[in-house]
């Protein structure tokens, strides 16, 4: 029977729809949201950036996830059935272990202010959407968030081994994202029965997970869901991540999802756009590159947050399936990689052989096993 969450995060939809992008099944052009619903896809991540754009309006691109392009996606989402994940980064560009960029408004505020911006902008987006009929029904505080968010203030220490013992400084960088998640969460709870998900990435390393969640536990966090990343060619075996799984679903007494997974249907790589995927990546995983081989990677996925005991696994979400490479869109912007501190000449999609449509918008075999089929 499939899982609860067969979801999909599909936040560069506005981005490539604008420049022409297309769906099709057995040929026939689709509405994408009722492509993936016909397809069993039945939750929609979207992630949202505080203000993803510089002093002079320039698009950061990557989706330039802003309020007003997260409601219109989850009204489309909401009409075609589906459950919201709202992803919130607390930045004004992507966030992940390696960078996690306070957003340009709030730089400056430290200690309660910046809890009190946390709180009170997660409540206007939450209000925002509600008000617009598209209330999520789980809430993510934070993306990728092994290191903390909302640098330098949530800047948390790096896990090094299971051995690690903290010194005083150590233990007040995780008094400050305590606190800064806490005004999250407390957000979410004020504003509707939205469940609160915590995310981390690497979702086969068990001593990490127990490090980091027995911190964070430990200062009383109130949350619902523990969040996973899970890509087979960088987080371990899907024997780690089920050993993974199963312990710290026991250990905390929480749900699990993996909220961000892919695999490769192709090592090629369309014209004037750099894949962060190449075969050799595949060496290991067990999977052949095609849309066979991530069907059965899918499956296999799904059977291993199945297994976890007493119902705690509730699914998967898989990271961007239909972003196209079509002229002009980009996982930044000039303006982006500036922001980030990340500039480099590698611009366009970098993930188009990860999706699951073809380079020109064709639903592959392997849409169906995504929702469960």
């Amino acid at each position: 029977m499939p899982l609860p969450i067969r979801g999909a995060d599909v936040s560069m939809t506005a981005e490539i729809e604008e420049r022409g992008a297309v769906f099709r099944a057995d040929g026939t052009e689709s509405d994408l949201f009722a492509l993936l619903a016909d397809n069993g896809v039945n939750w929609i991540r979207l992630r949202l950036w505080v203000d993803p754009r510089d002093v002079n309006g320039e698009p950061y691109m990557g989706g330039t996830n802003d309020l007003e392009t997260t409601i219109a996606l989850a009204r489309r989402a909401k009409a075609a059935g589906q459950a919201v994940l709202l992803d919130l980064h607390y930045s004004d560009f992507w966030t992940d272990p390696k960078k996690q960029s306070t957003p340009k408004a709030w730089r400056g505020l430290k200690g309660g202010e910046l809890e009190a911006r946390v709180h009170d902008w997660t409540a206007e987006v939450l209000a925002a959407l509600a008000a617009a009929d598209a209330a999520p029904d789980m809430v993510q505080v934070g993306n990728e968030i092994t290191n903390g968010m909302l640098w330098p203030v949530g800047e948390t220490p790096k896990f090094l081994d299971a051995e690690r013992r903290f010194d005083g400084e150590d233990e007040a960088a995780y008094d400050r994202l305590a606190g800064l998640l806490k005004a999250g969460a407390a957000a979410v709870r004020e504003s509707g029965d939205a469940r609160v998900i915590i995310h981390l990435d690497f979702g086969g390393a068990n001593e990490l997970y127990r490090g980091w969640f027995d911190e964070l536990t430990g200062r009383g966090l109130d949350f619902d869901v523990i969040g996973l990343s899970y890509y087979p060619y960088w987080h371990g075996t899907l024997e780690d991540l089920g050993a993974n799984l199963n312990d710290i679903a026991a250990r905390y007494g929480k749900d699990l999802v993996v909220v961000e997974t892919a695999y490769a249907w192709t090592g090629d790589q369309p014209e004037g756009h750099h894949q962060v995927f190449k075969s050799e990546l595949a060496e290991g995983c067990g999977y052949a590159v095609s849309p066979e081989g991530q069907s059965a990677f899918l499956r296999d996925l799904y059977a291993t947050v199945a297994a976890v005991p007493e119902g705690r696994g509730l699914g998967i979400v898989y990271w961007e399936p239909a972003w196209l490479p079509v002229d002009g869109t980009t996982w930044a912007s000039r303006a982006g990689m500036e922001y980030g501190d990340d500039i480099v000449d590698e611009a366009g999609n970098s993930w188009a052989n990860q999706g699951l449509f073809d380079f020109e918008g064709n639903a592959l075999p392997s849409l169906r096993a995504l929702g469960g089929g």
